[in-house]
């Protein structure tokens, strides 16, 4: 297979991210849907989560028994420790560090006190859609991390001459990049945001378009480094992105949220045992 054909194959895999995302335009103003949707993109991200980690440990893991059994120095275990590491608390704390800032430079361009106008009175409505909208833009990038991995198991599969089972994955990954774009619109909804087209281009291209990346990538290098690197740096901004999704779902109606989780931690789950069951 040609790298030409082996990055077609992660661009397909990629676009179907697409295919969620429409639904930020549905309108609704009902408490209801907007928490279900808000329990399901939380739900599918608790999923990827369980996800990333167990395939960035699995590394660290075998990396450990390599320098147990003396196989292996203890050299790329401590490496691969601290990469995993840093990934997470970049990730994590790198989000935290970005909506801080995007706070204060809000506050800073407010009119101030004694200066009532329109924009002062409308302002808990900006702030609520901005919010809506860096939550969005914060799990398109966790899943474009996400999506980066996936994008370098494509790369490097077909790289090393297993066509059939590239094809696999590039499958698997297209049906379950399907349920992201649910993912990303869901606080939306719950915020009663409807974004432009454009926003969801823009969320498409940045959650679905490192798979196309990352298989480019994979048919050159192969390196469990990069490989734990991004995957880390996704674990920790949906790690932050989930803290989010639960206060909003607190917000608005736990119950019907949890049942939301459920459905989406199980529509996650589903795609994945298509993998397994391709014997991916």
């Amino acid at each position: 297979m040609s790298t030409a054909q082996t990055v077609l194959l992660g661009a397909v895999a990629g676009v179907t991210i697409f295919l969620g995302l429409p639904v930020g335009r549905v309108r609704g103003a009902r408490l209801g849907p907007k928490a279900f949707l808000n329990g399901i993109s939380a739900g599918i991200l608790v999923f990827l989560l369980f996800d990333i980690l167990e395939h960035s440990v699995a590394p660290v893991e075998e990396a450990l028994e390599s320098a147990r059994d003396g196989a292996a120095g203890w050299g790329r275990f401590a490496g691969l420790s601290a990469v995993l590491a840093v990934g997470i608390g970049l990730g994590l704390l790198g989000l935290l560090l970005t909506s801080r800032l995007w706070r204060r430079r809000r506050v800073k361009g407010s009119l101030g006190p004694g200066a009532m106008a329109l924009a002062e009175a409308t302002g808990g409505v900006v702030d609520r859609k901005a919010e809506a909208l860096r939550v969005g833009m914060g799990i398109a990038a966790g899943i474009g991390l996400h999506n980066f991995s996936e994008g370098l198991a494509i790369g490097q599969t077909a790289h090393a001459g297993e066509i059939s089972l590239a094809l696999l994955l590039v499958v698997g990954f297209a049906l379950h990049n399907a349920t992201e774009g649910f993912g990303i619109v869901g606080p939306l909804a719950a915020a009663g945001v409807r974004p432009t087209w454009a926003w969801l281009a823009t969320m498409g291209l940045v959650g679905g378009g490192p798979t196309f990346l990352g298989t480019l990538l994979g048919t050159s290098i192969s390196s469990e480094f990069v490989f734990v690197a991004f995957l880390a740096l996704a674990a920790g901004a949906i790690l932050y992105v989930l803290g989010e999704l639960f206060a909003a779902g607190r917000r608005l109606s736990w119950d019907i949220t949890l049942w939301g989780i459920l459905i989406g931690f199980l529509v996650g789950l589903a795609t994945d045992f298509v993998l397994v069951a391709a014997g991916a």
